[in-house]
Parts: structure tokens; sequence; C-alpha cells
């Protein structure tokens, strides 16, 4: 049996991360509607997928040596940073500061020991998954900005919008060569292009709350989130329209990815609405998370189906 067990879990690629992401992320989205003991039910499962990840990804680094290798110089292995990030964020929510410190400190090693690895690697043009440079990026803003809010940590809210400022960066730099033909042809990493101006709004927005700390006008902060939303829902909607056009059904790992920005999208209308006391925004927010929620368990039921795949196929191997 461990035999087996080892067999299919060497099937779970490097992006897997981005299942806790999308989890996550709806956790903190439905923490912002009326039906919250989903918000709860969500934030267990991807604690759950973030310690079987975890165990996986020490598993590789100190016996697999070269499949950790393999697999930490492309840019989905960033979605182990944004994956911890989103979910921290989320337990610091629930109070958990501590927990969500100690996963920041370790997000951020993680995300220092990749990055240069990664773009030692990259490739052009580039596609959704590249994204994930500022995604992961943004996610660390994110999650120091929250503890640094409550713990009023000065120094940490600056990091937080230094940060900030080096996702947009990536974000154009990411976009300057992105393939638009993956908007037609991706196989749902390519969802990543908004998701990256969606997680880059809500970190605007938590800088925004934080502004005191950073001594910096929080009009400005207001008006970089009102952009960056504007611009993630415009990036949603030709995404949305694309789908309709262009169908592709077919299960994918790369679906997690699509399953992200929806949900990031409609938690960043929330924590913008809120924060900039614009409840049409928070409102659209609400509406937008069923949509995420209807995929996510799509996705789920064809992750589902495929580790079963997996199972049966390595039981049928002499």
């Amino acid at each position: 049996m461990n035999g087996e067990l080892g067999r299919v879990v060497s099937t779970v690629p490097p992006g897997a991360g981005a299942a806790v992401m999308g989890t996550a992320i709806l956790s903190t989205g439905m923490a912002g509607v009326p039906v919250r003991w989903l918000s709860y039910v969500l934030v267990v499962i991807a604690a759950v997928l973030w310690l079987a990840l975890a165990v996986l990804f020490l598993n590789r680094l100190l016996v697999h040596r070269a499949r950790w290798v393999a697999d930490a110089d492309v840019p989905a292995s960033l979605t182990g940073v944004a994956g911890t990030c989103v979910l921290a964020t989320r337990l610091s929510m629930l109070g958990w500061l501590p927990v969500a410190a100690a996963m920041l400190a370790l997000s951020a090693a993680l995300w220092l020991v990749l990055l240069p690895l990664v773009l030692a690697h990259w490739q052009k043009p580039t596609v959704g998954a590249n994204f994930l440079l500022c995604v992961s990026t943004q996610g660390l803003v994110v999650l120091a900005a929250s503890i640094g809010a409550a713990e009023q940590l000065r120094w940490l809210a600056v990091v937080a919008g230094v940060l900030f400022v080096a996702g947009l960066v990536a974000y154009a730099g990411v976009l300057v060569t992105f393939d638009f033909r993956q908007v037609a042809r991706g196989a749902g990493d390519h969802w990543v292009a908004g998701g990256a101006l969606a997680i880059s709004t809500l970190a605007a927005t938590k800088l925004y709350l934080a502004a005191g700390l950073l001594g910096v006008p929080g009009g400005a902060l207001r008006v970089a989130a009102l952009v960056l939303w504007a611009l993630a829902v415009g990036w949603y909607l030709v995404l949305a329209v694309a789908e309709a056009v262009w169908r592709r059904p077919r299960y994918d790992v790369r679906r997690w990815s699509t399953v992200f920005p929806l949900g990031m999208t409609a938690t960043a209308c929330i924590n913008l609405g809120m924060a900039a006391h614009l409840p049409a925004i928070r409102t659209a927010g609400q509406v937008l998370i069923w949509p995420a929620l209807a995929v996510w368990a799509a996705v789920a039921y064809g992750a589902a189906n495929r580790l079963r795949s997996a199972a049966l196929d390595v039981r049928g191997t002499p």
C-alpha cells in the first residue's frame, strides 16, 4: 500500500499549491457573506491540503532531491508561497496571529529560495503561470500588511509597501511578454493574468487600511486600489467571455488557477467595498463569490476523479 500511495503522490505537480490558494481565498471571501459556516468548512479543507502538500514538499526535498529541484525552477512552484500566504491571512482573521506570523516567515523564506531558481529558468513568451511572480509577491504584501496593522508594526507595513511596488513591476514585466493567445487556448492558468491584479487590489486595500502606519496619504492608496480593481474586473469580463466562446470543459490541474482568480476577484471586491465605503462594489463581490464556489466544486470533483484514476492505474501496474 505504501508503494502504491507513493506512486500516486508522485503524480502531484508543482502547481498543486493552487488548490490551497483557491480554497483559502474562497474561505476568506465567504467570511463576508451571510452563510459564514461555508467559510469555516473551506478553511479546514485548505489547512488539510496545505499540510498534505507541506509533507510532500519535505519528502521531495529530503528524499527525492532531483525531483524537488526539477519542480522548484518553474513558476508553478510559487503556488506554495501564495497558498501559504492566503491561508495564513485567513487564519489571521480568525485571531491566529502567532501562527500567521510563523507562516509569513516560512513563506518569505520559501519565496527567497524559489525566486532565483524561477528567474534563472524564465521562458518567453510568458503564460498565465508566470504571473505567479506577481501573485506570490502580493500574497506576502497582503499577509504582512494584515499582521502589521493588527500588531501596529510599522516596519512590517513598510516592507509590505516596498513589496507591493515590486509586485506591480513584476506584473508589468510578465504582461509585456505575455502570449495573449492563451486567453483562447490556455488550460486554466491564463486566468492568473487577471487574478494577479485582483490580489494586487487586495494588497492595495490592506495598505490603505494601514496608511497611518506607513505615513503615506490614504487617498493615494485608495485610488490605487480602485484603479487596480477596475483593471481586474476588466480582465475578469474578458476571460469569462473567452471561456464561453472557447470552451475547455476537461479537467486540468491548472484549473485550480482559474478558481483562485475567481475567488480573489470576489474577495477583493468585498474588502475594497468595505474599506472604501462603496457598498455597490461590496455587493458585487458577494454576488461573484457564488460562481467562484461553483467552479471550485467542479474542479474539486475533477481532481478527485483524477486521483482515483491514478490510484487505479497504479494498482493495475505490475
